[in-house]
């Protein structure tokens, strides 16, 4: 990965995962480990929480996209995360809105502000 860049990785439902393979983004490491999950009905939170520190623990990845409903699934172990890189960004789902007040990014940066910096 010396003289490339950093992949993109997803944890989504099969549409959002879809979406960004078809945009390119899909990829195999050299163990043969896929940058992606797709999240199924069947898949069990334990198999999402290892494939998310999995995805952590990889060099590779710069960006975890993950679907919000599914990431609170697993808020624990993504407010435990607290580098920067790689980034986790929680997106919405077709079936389930944006909710800006789970996001633990937004509710993060909010801590750094108070009322005062906005006047």
């Amino acid at each position: 990965m010396a003289g490339r860049g950093k992949l993109i990785a997803v944890i989504g439902d099969e549409d959002t995962c879809t979406g960004f393979l078809l945009g390119g983004i899909g990829e195999l490491n050299k163990n043969r480990k896929p940058n992606f999950l797709v999240v199924e009905k069947e898949t069990s939170i334990t198999e999402i929480e290892e494939t998310f520190k999995s995805f952590l623990a990889r060099n590779d990845i710069g960006i975890i996209l993950i679907n919000q409903f599914i990431a609170e699934m697993i808020r624990h172990a993504i407010d435990a995360h607290m580098q920067s890189i790689p980034a986790v960004l929680e997106i919405p789902s077709k079936e389930h809105p944006y909710d800006a007040s789970k996001d633990s990014i937004l509710r993060r940066a909010k801590g750094m502000f108070s009322a005062e910096d906005f006047r």
